[in-house]
């Protein structure tokens, strides 16, 4: 057992701990804030990522409609989609899956951008290179084609099973923002830094405040003496440094709650939201209430943007995300590929991100703001027994914003031969079209980053392994 003595934790050791774990004692999780810096319309940015937990299907997300069609058709068999139901992308050799006909504006407007085989790398990888791997190789991330592993690889942007801490939560610690990533879709990988773990959020109507200290709830004599005892309890000048470190860190969250508790709660049709947010949600808006759990995080984190002055800041990564795709089994409808679970995840994604979209373009805010997907993994091109596909590797992933490069795709699709080139697989039982990514996670974070604010030595401290990479960048964000 380790054993920690005065030489081995240093008073500044004891200092960022207490930072990390004593904000978890107060409202959110949330460690000591930085001073505010106000959130100037010109100079705001924020980074949404919509984590698809499970492992999203992407190959049936975006599908070939030229003379690889046929590759896709008889290799996916009963999931293949008919060539005739895709949406295509114009000036591209691709169509989107019928079911989210809702992003079809947002590509006629150059605001979207599907990113090509991309997933966890600690460098550029061939097969060969794969196949001569052992099975401790850095070339390889641990424990591939594992959900709990993989999620942690691409919300980590690390290789490594055992990676600590999210590449949001470390952009947020390198470049001093106000808050770490901010989450309406729970706790994640993603969002724990070194010193704090995600300001967690509670969606439209929720409470975000002590028990009977929220704004709204002190009205009486009573309620005024019991919040200035509390005030008092954790006032300035407490004895010791630990315990004025602690204090410090309740009066943070205390005034975090008093400024954000009104803005969590509004609800659709509240005097307190916007109305561009409100007309842009509107299909996803039933009795004051979002029918979708995406659409909800997506509309919370919209209205939160929209009081960015309120909530802090100028610089903000949000994390949302949507269960159920590990579609093991009845991926598809029996006797029709474009219906099933897929679909109606891939419907609800389609739907909650064009409703986001809108509310950015009515607030102004459009080219300041960029959404991005991530999942555990792709799935295998070849089906199951069970209308379903299995655990695999590289995937597509889609970016919208008014700052992105969109009406094109980025990175390069594999070959669609089952044992080629670009699937793991060699002996005939296990081809089943696991792609070898062609561009990392960390090139897409960073391509995200740089967009964002993130200088160079700022990208190398949150991506380690970006060096290795030849293109830093993937091309499809704007300068910033």
């Amino acid at each position: 057992m380790t054993r920690f003595t005065s030489s081995s934790l240093r008073r500044r050791d004891w200092l960022r701990l207490l930072g990390g774990t004593a904000g978890m004692a107060a409202l959110g999780g949330v460690g000591s804030l930085l001073a505010p810096r106000s959130a100037q319309a010109g100079d705001y940015k924020a980074l949404v990522c919509i984590y698809l937990v499970g492992g999203n299907d992407g190959f049936n997300m975006m599908v070939p409609a030229d003379s690889r069609y046929a590759q896709y058709k008889e290799a996916r068999s009963i999931l293949a989609l008919p060539k005739t139901s895709l949406l295509r992308l114009s000036g591209t050799d691709f169509g989107l899956h019928p079911s989210m006909k809702s992003l079809m504006p947002l590509w006629s407007a150059g605001h979207l951008a599907p990113i090509v085989n991309v997933g966890p790398l600690s460098a550029p990888l061939t097969k060969a290179q794969y196949l001569a791997a052992g099975a401790d190789s850095p070339l390889v991330p641990d424990n591939l084609f594992s959900h709990s592993d993989q999620q942690r690889a691409w919300e980590s942007a690390s290789t490594e099973a055992m990676a600590r801490t999210g590449w949001g939560a470390r952009a947020t610690e390198a470049m001093a923002t106000t808050y770490p990533v901010i989450s309406l879709g729970g706790n994640s990988r993603f969002g724990t830094g070194e010193t704090a773990p995600a300001l967690v959020l509670p969606g439209p109507g929720g409470t975000f405040a002590a028990a009977g200290l929220a704004p709204g709830d002190i009205a009486f004599p009573a309620d005024q003496k019991r919040k200035a005892a509390v005030d008092a309890l954790y006032a300035p000048g407490q004895k010791g440094e630990m315990t004025e470190v602690y204090a410090r860190m309740q009066r943070d969250a205390f005034a975090m709650s008093d400024r954000l508790a009104e803005l969590v709660k509004g609800l659709p049709g509240d005097d307190s939201v916007p109305a561009a947010i409100d007309r842009a949600f509107d299909r996803l808006i039933e009795n004051q209430t979002l029918t979708t759990s995406l659409g909800g995080q997506l509309y919370q984190i919209a209205k939160l943007i929209a009081g960015r002055q309120q909530v802090q800041g100028d610089r903000h990564i949000y994390f949302a995300s949507l269960g159920g795709f590990d579609t093991h089994a009845d991926q598809i409808v029996s006797g029709d590929s474009t219906a099933g679970s897929h679909a109606d995840l891939l419907t609800e994604v389609a739907d909650a991100m064009a409703c986001f979209h809108d509310a950015m373009v009515n607030l102004g805010l459009n080219k300041q703001v960029t959404a991005f997907t991530s999942s555990d993994f792709g799935r295998t091109f070849v089906p199951n027994n069970s209308r379903g596909s299995d655990h695999a590797w590289g995937n597509i992933q889609l970016v919208c914003g008014g700052s992105v490069n969109g009406g094109t795709t980025y990175g390069e699709y594999p070959k669609l031969v089952l044992g080629g080139s670009d699937d793991v697989g060699v002996q005939e039982w296990e081809m089943h079209g696991r792609w070898i990514p062609t561009s990392s996670v960390d090139q897409y974070a960073s391509t995200l980053l740089k967009w964002f604010g993130s200088t160079g030595p700022q990208l190398d401290e949150i991506l380690p392994n970006l060096s290795v990479f030849p293109d830093r960048t993937l091309g499809f964000m704007q300068p910033a």
